[in-house]
């Protein structure tokens, strides 16, 4: 691979009224073709929109519930929390040196070494673009299903002859939901830059609002011993190791801490992007941390009994959530109006994730195809006059749809897919991490951002971290083990190895380079 020549530092080449973010991306051999019009505050709002707290949090509370429960999850978000900014941190400083909307696959490129640079490219590449479209198929269809709850409730809910969508029903819904996606990431930077904005602020105020409101209207509150000393241990699930009920209830959290890497792909289109793309994912995380932690309290203060909660006879066909929210304006109202209202506010901020997922997705799907790693390649890189990836765009789109399909077949082979969203994502994110903590470790030329120092062992660290959640989520989650109580995140996970080391080895090691620049030097 013929890289551009290194320079010493990441200077501006005298050029001191060129941004440098831009120089920085010339410096590394690429044009500049997407608009760089985004400020610090809307590089962390992607982020922090694709993270979205309220999405994560109420898609797998009951997750939380079953295993654990309030001290698993009040306990378990630090523990995910603390090790997912030890990755952030890694990640922040491989971006301030390499700042391009290829993100990750870029920086296992130019870590591994001129030999290893196309294969770790593409395996990374590949990680991360599917952990993508997965993480965008499972949120629009988590909306999707929440949309079937507050139809449910609205209606009456299941106790009270309320209409329950079809499946049928609820993949036109994710249909809808994704075809808005599409048409509203075809606007300008400047409008996603403000849509990226309201959803920041709105999942903020979102949580601010909804952990005061709704353990204030509910008439039974748990007791702070409760939210901070119980261990729930009955589950349906036959697991009763206090351990392992323990790590299954961390899934909750680090599936709501991902997404992150969205700063670094947007890099292209920031302001100073060596210097705030990192600080897009090291705030985007932090502040998840801390405003998560609050709904998390506020949401657990109103529940009281958890069998009822998960169970798929209660109003909201047992999603804990809706009917934490519901039964608290209900009984103090004798309406569950309010609550259903409050599902709304979840519901748009869910709607602000997808958004911005399929953002971070077109501009991966851009940078990645600019190097030819993709099918049809050249269609996929074309911008519009608006300097838009809206091919990629629709693409993202497209994929998420047809990904969410497996759900009417069988809601198990869907959960197995979307697994990839939180394990296949990480395990492209540990790979830079990676190569920059082993073969990079004497080569690497850190950016204005940098751990000094602490940079090997907060890297080992990640990985590790990485390494470990592999396994723990990939462990049975129910006994005894049948065809529908399977964990196939294994089989998943290794579907897309197979496939993406079965395409190197067949065709992809004859032509694919990695990373090419695209500026003649």
């Amino acid at each position: 691979m013929a890289w551009k020549e290194e320079i010493n530092s990441h200077g501006v080449h005298g050029e001191s009224s060129l941004d440098s973010g831009h120089a920085r991306l010339h410096e590394l051999g690429y044009k500049q073709e997407l608009k760089r019009d985004l400020s610090v505050l809307s590089n962390f709002a992607f982020s922090f929109s694709i993270i979205s707290v309220l999405t994560g949090i109420t898609t797998l509370y009951n997750t939380g519930l079953r295993y654990g429960g309030p001290l698993a999850m009040t306990y378990g978000w630090f523990v995910a929390g603390g090790f997912t900014m030890m990755v952030g941190l890694s990640m922040a400083e491989i971006c301030s040196s390499y700042p391009t909307s290829g993100g990750l696959y870029y920086w296992s490129a130019r870590l591994s070494g001129a030999k290893w640079a196309p294969f770790a490219s593409w395996m990374t590449g590949w990680f991360n673009i599917v952990g993508q479209w997965a993480v965008t198929t499972s949120v629009d269809f988590s909306l999707a299903q929440l949309i079937q709850v507050i139809i449910l409730l609205s209606t009456g809910g299941k106790n009270g002859g309320g209409y329950l969508a079809s499946k049928y029903v609820v993949i036109l819904f994710h249909g809808g939901i994704l075809l808005i996606h599409a048409i509203i990431n075809s606007f300008s930077i400047r409008w996603l830059s403000f849509f990226g904005q309201l959803a920041a602020a709105w999942n903020v105020l979102g949580v601010f609002v909804l952990m005061i409101l709704i353990p204030c209207v509910a008439t039974e509150k748990a007791s702070a011993k409760f939210v901070f000393t119980h261990f729930n241990t009955e589950n349906d699930a036959g697991i009763h190791s206090q351990v392992y009920i323990f790590v299954l209830g961390l899934l909750m959290s680090q599936y709501t801490l991902t997404g992150y890497d969205a700063s670094a792909h947007m890099t292209e289109e920031t302001k100073n992007a060596d210097i705030n793309g990192p600080k897009g994912i090291i705030s985007a995380i932090g502040i998840s941390i801390i405003a998560g932690w609050g709904y998390l309290l506020g949401i657990t203060f109103a529940v009281t009994n958890i069998p009822y909660l998960l169970n798929r006879d209660n109003d909201a066909g047992g999603y804990a959530i809706a009917e934490v929210f519901y039964l608290a304006f209900k009984r103090r109202y004798g309406s569950g109006v309010g609550g259903i209202i409050c599902l709304g506010v979840v519901a748009i901020a869910i709607f602000f994730c997808g958004m911005s997922s399929v953002t971070s997705n077109s501009r991966m799907a851009y940078a990645f195809s600019r190097d030819g790693a993709m099918p049809f390649s050249s269609f996929w890189h074309k911008v519009n006059q608006q300097d838009v990836p809206r091919n990629a765009v629709w693409l993202s789109a497209f994929i998420s749809f047809c990904m969410a399909l497996t759900s009417l077949g069988s809601l198990v082979a869907f959960q197995a897919m979307v697994s990839i969203a939180t394990i296949g994502l990480y395990i492209a994110y540990a790979l830079p991490i990676f190569f920059r903590i082993t073969l990079a470790r004497k080569s690497f030329i850190p950016g204005p951002f940098n751990l000094g120092r602490y940079g090997t062992l907060v890297g080992w660290v990640a990985v590790i971290w990485v390494a470990i959640i592999t396994v723990l989520f990939s462990l049975p989650v129910a006994y005894p083990i049948s065809r529908d109580t399977l964990n196939y995140t294994p089989v998943a996970v290794g579907g897309l190895l197979l496939l993406t080391v079965s395409s190197w080895f067949l065709s992809a090691r004859h032509w694919f380079r990695g990373p090419i620049t695209n500026i003649n030097t």
